[in-house]
């Protein structure tokens, strides 16, 4: 057993590890770790969004009426026609004593513009506040939809904002119709939840007023899943922004309902009103449909409510998902689909696999003409490199794209380069007549300070590029970093160790010309 040492252990567990995590992927078996390919690679959909931030402003500037309604009632405050324009929040003040209170709680209000004329209040946004609002809308989406995407279940999707406002979604593995449309429901679902107070004094005469007439009184017409109307109180109790968790339960009658908790601010606010109203109407909306109107009993505490009204499994599964990952500020609309099918993924694959086994041929074949026997076990620490990072990347779940594979590639010319440089080190040492055992040792050491500032300098590049880049960039910057990592132990620990396991047959055969390509 003189031939074992600790360096060829390591490197022949991380090769039969390497082997066992990868045989899934190559052999397509069901059961153990695989790697996910990209959208250029397996197939799957490539959409385009466009986001409305009008919209966001229009639902920031309710959100501002609803905070005004609360703080003076809250405060005890007499306000009247508190009305929601395009452009802002009109309201009365009945009491000109309050003006002090009300006016400084505007001030602490962000981007707010007031003016006042006797004791009636026009509040509207600055200029810059609208489009921070814009901004902020956009960026929102990109994060809920992503969010979104991940709690579906979908292996890395790439969602980028791309242009001013536009934003990118790529989704692999989409195959089929139903999966197609599934997923653009959850991506378009505004997710906008409302608990709104039903107008009990008009509401039977709900269907003789039109939207204009229902207007002048602050209210609006909605109608619920089944068609029927309700007359609801324009500026909502609170809305969808105050959830903190959303979770599909079962009635008593085994139908899904959703089950939604408020955060301490939602709570109170909830508490309050549900206090003040008992005996009146509530009216549960999502998106502008109404899936419920129970009667307030009593007061509702502990920042819990409920969504009920015949859902799917599957419905009530996808809209408590968009209700945990936030409602969309702005809608999204489609500019722009295309599928991209499973044959082009395949071409894509087979010319990388090309490319990948060519290059890798090569490679294998100038390190043995050049370096003899040197260059086999460069090649078996190559080999080992590339099961490698099939292995860890299939154990991690990592999906493989076409940047990907071909950071593979680049990985097989780097991994190569070490041992070439620590071989030219060893070679340079015997032409000076070094016994073999020191040229080995040496090789290793001198060779150690220019392989380590290059892998480190990639690696650094490859997190970079890892953090700041999107979907292809990132698959490329993850194979590049663990190819970088399993170099490191293969081409220098690995190969040291089968030297060290055969330095004493290399001594006794003494032909340096098969073993290293020189003639001393």
């Amino acid at each position: 057993m003189k031939w074992m040492n600790y360096r060829f252990v390591l490197f022949l567990i991380a090769f039969i590890a390497g082997v066992a995590l990868s045989l899934p992927s190559f052999l397509h078996l069901k059961e153990g770790p695989k790697i996910t390919l990209g959208l250029d690679l397996q197939g799957g959909l490539h959409m385009l969004l466009g986001v409305d931030t009008k919209k966001a402003v229009e639902s920031k500037i309710k959100s501002v009426a609803s905070a005004i309604k609360y703080y003076a009632e809250d405060n005890d405050i007499l306000i009247d026609e508190l009305r929601v324009t395009p452009e802002g929040v009109t309201f009365k003040l009945l009491d000109n004593d309050d003006a002090s209170k009300i006016e400084k709680f505007l001030q602490e209000q962000k981007g707010l513009e007031v003016k006042k004329e006797g004791l009636t209040y026009t509040v509207t946004f600055t200029p810059q506040e609208i489009e921070s609002i814009k901004e902020y809308a956009i960026k929102q989406a990109v994060d809920t939809i992503r969010n979104r995407l991940d709690q579906f279940g979908l292996a890395e999707p790439t969602v980028a904002k791309q242009g001013k406002d536009k934003i990118l979604v790529e989704l692999p593995g989409i195959k089929t119709a139903e999966q197609e449309q599934r997923v653009r429901k959850l991506i378009a679902k505004a997710a906008h939840l409302q608990l709104m107070a039903v107008d009990e004094e008009r509401q039977a005469r709900v269907n003789q007023m039109t939207p204009e007439e229902a207007a002048e009184y602050g209210d609006v017409i909605l109608k619920d899943r089944h068609g029927r109307k309700y007359l609801i109180k324009e500026i909502p109790i609170l809305d969808g922004s105050m959830i903190t968790d959303a979770r599909v339960a079962f009635d008593q009658n085994n139908q899904p309902v959703i089950n939604f908790t408020l955060n301490s601010q939602g709570a109170k606010i909830f508490g309050d009103f549900t206090a003040k109203n008992v005996g009146k109407r509530l009216a549960v909306v999502l998106d502008n449909v109404i899936y419920s109107a129970p009667v307030i009993r009593e007061r509702i505490g502990g920042g819990n409510g409920q969504i009920s009204g015949g859902f799917t499994v599957e419905e009530a599964h996808d809209v408590a998902i968009a209700l945990r990952s936030g409602a969309l500020l702005a809608p999204v609309y489609m500019e722009e689909k295309r599928s991209v099918g499973p044959s082009l993924g395949a071409d894509s694959i087979k010319a990388s696999m090309i490319a990948l086994l060519s290059g890798f041929v090569l490679v294998v074949l100038f390190m043995i003409v050049y370096y003899g026997i040197a260059g086999i076990i460069a090649d078996i620490a190559l080999i080992a490199n590339l099961f490698l990072i099939i292995g860890i990347m299939a154990l991690f779940g990592a999906t493989l794209t076409l940047p990907g594979m071909a950071g593979i590639v680049l990985t097989v010319g780097m991994a190569v380069d070490a041992n070439v440089i620590i071989n030219e080190r060893i070679r340079e040492l015997l032409r000076q007549g070094v016994s073999i055992r020191k040229a080995i040792e040496q090789g290793y050491k001198n060779a150690m300070s220019a392989i380590l500032d290059a892998n480190i300098t990639t690696l650094i590049a490859a997190i970079v590029l890892y953090a700041y880049g999107t979907g292809p960039i990132k698959g490329f910057a993850i194979t590049m970093s663990i190819g970088i990592l399993a170099s490191m132990l293969t081409a220098i620990v690995g190969t040291h160790g089968i030297y060290e396991a055969l330095i004493e047959k290399i001594e006794r055969s003494k032909n340096l010309n098969l073993w290293f390509g020189i003639k001393v």
